[in-house]
């Protein structure tokens, strides 16, 4: 099936207190362009991230968002800072031994000391998180797929009437060259008599240098050549999955033929409708490079 590269996606789950949201968006590049926005707790998952959001999306800049929110999986301890310590000891026993005091009392001045005792918080990940968040990450990258393959959907119906457009606007082309061909002999005629004494003129030299001029502006090679490219765009169409890149180097021959056809015109009607194909497939092209 053949899928855009732009598509959005979020899911939110809850694992006791914490709630964990997950987004994931995607849009054109030329190549798959990972970015994860996610807690630093996260960071050891980003490579199993990105091996599953690629094996759904395989061209395009996928932007994925971890954010979450609760405290259930803070962790606290205790932390004392032993040098200090053994100076406020020393300095406490000193205390005592200079002021009779009891040890009840003594023990109860160790609380008061700044910076001696601490608490360090730290966020510690559960593997039921882990597992949690891996399996919201499938079901967004699911949303994201069905966005991307219903915009693909769109684009491809759009481009395929263009290109039906293209190739009727192709047959016109074709219909009239042969009188087109015969115009231009007609007018060479005319010219070589009008300028060159009717007695100086071999005619078998006249017709030869006619055909070889007429040839010049022959395009028959060149609808050819479209023909055929327009039947192999149909055919990779068919093919569907990931043929953004494909479509786009057969657009980019169709557009070379069309222009040599144009530098070739010697007639009007035929300049006009090659500024009509160059048109159709510009805006071909710029639709295609939106599938990945």
């Amino acid at each position: 099936m053949i899928r855009s590269m732009t598509g959005y996606g979020n899911d939110t789950i809850h694992v006791d207190e914490t709630m964990v949201t997950v987004e994931i968006r995607t849009v054109n590049h030329r190549f798959f362009d990972f970015h994860a926005k996610i807690p630093q707790t996260l960071l050891f998952m980003e490579d199993k991230i990105k091996r599953l959001v690629q094996s759904y999306v395989e061209r395009g800049r996928i932007d994925v968002y971890i954010r979450i929110q609760g405290s259930s999986f803070l962790q606290k301890t205790l932390q004392t800072d032993w040098d200090l310590m053994d100076q406020y000891v020393h300095l406490l026993q000193n205390v005592k031994e200079r002021y009779q005091l009891t040890e009840d009392k003594s023990r109860a001045i160790v609380p008061e000391i700044p910076d001696l005792i601490t608490i360090e918080e730290y966020e510690k990940t559960p593997p039921e998180l882990i597992d949690c968040i891996m399996e919201s990450i499938e079901r967004t990258c699911q949303q994201v797929l069905q966005m991307r393959q219903e915009e693909g959907r769109f684009l491809i119906n759009d481009i395929k009437k263009r290109m039906k457009s293209i190739q009727d606007m192709l047959l016109l082309v074709e219909g009239r060259r042969k009188y087109v061909i015969q115009e231009y002999r007609e007018r060479i005629e005319e010219r070589l008599v009008e300028y060159l004494d009717d007695t100086s003129i071999d005619p078998a030299r006249m017709h030869q240098e006619i055909a070889l001029l007429a040839e010049k502006g022959d395009i028959t090679e060149e609808t050819t050549r479209l023909h055929s490219h327009i039947h192999h765009f149909f055919e990779t169409v068919e093919e569907g999955g990931a043929i953004g890149r494909k479509l786009e180097f057969i657009i980019q021959e169709m557009q070379r033929e069309t222009n040599t056809i144009g530098s070739k015109s010697i007639d009007c009607k035929i300049g006009e409708w090659t500024v009509q194909l160059k048109s159709d497939m510009e805006k071909v092209k710029e639709q295609i490079q939106n599938i990945e």
